[in-house]
């Protein structure tokens, strides 16, 4: 997993790359304009890239999570290499965020108000999300932020479970998604049926013209 994000303005020229979830106990070593984060097994967490932009010049541009592609994980390989360390980096291009449809849901064992859904995310690929959201219900087109994905506030999804029950990903609605001028409540974001397809990539662009201006 390869999770990425650039924010100028409150942490300067660092692009921020998380490999695996925090676990305790941190350990990092500084190289080369290069920071590494590891536990205390040794695992690599992730990397700090000090002065990015040198590295990647088409960061100025970006603020918040950035999608690397496989050219711009080789470049910054290639930074590692030059700083002696030898955990690399594997680029992962799958989409985060993807138009999922909730084929059946049952009640969650554990809760008055949780729902264990199966929400298809593909032709072939059907996923166990456990939601709470009072709107949730099959046959709804939804938004499903996949494991790797970072929410605009800067929480991320990893593969988990919820009291008890797995839960791979998150059905999104309007507060996580922070979509421009959508209500400021509680609910699945429900997405129309010729909206996109189920298994594409959400187009973030299009969606913030969804709610006509206040």
């Amino acid at each position: 997993m390869l999770i990425s994000s650039y924010n100028p303005k409150e942490m300067s020229d660092i692009l921020v790359v998380i490999t695996a979830p925090d676990d305790g106990d941190q350990t990092s070593t500084v190289n080369d304009g290069v920071a590494q984060i590891t536990n205390t097994k040794g695992q690599l967490l992730g990397y700090n890239f000090l002065a990015a932009s040198t590295i990647l010049p088409e960061l100025k541009n970006q603020n918040g999570q950035v999608f690397l592609s496989t050219d711009q994980v080789a470049k910054l390989n290639a930074k590692l290499t030059a700083a002696g360390f030898t955990q690399q980096l594997t680029a992962d291009t799958t989409p985060k965020f993807v138009v999922g449809y909730v084929e059946k849901l049952e009640d969650h064992p554990k809760s008055d108000h949780l729902k264990i859904t199966q929400t298809r995310i593909g032709n072939d690929q059907t996923v166990q999300i456990v939601c709470g959201s009072p709107n949730v219900k099959a046959g709804i087109k939804v938004v499903v932020a996949r494991p790797g994905a970072m929410m605009p506030d800067g929480k991320i999804i990893w593969p988990g479970a919820l009291m008890g029950v797995e839960s791979d990903g998150m059905l999104c609605g309007f507060r996580e998604l922070h979509l421009k001028n959508a209500p400021d409540e509680k609910g699945l974001w429900i997405i129309p049926d010729d909206w996109q397809a189920v298994g594409e990539a959400v187009d973030f662009d299009r969606a913030n013209t969804y709610f006509p201006a206040k």
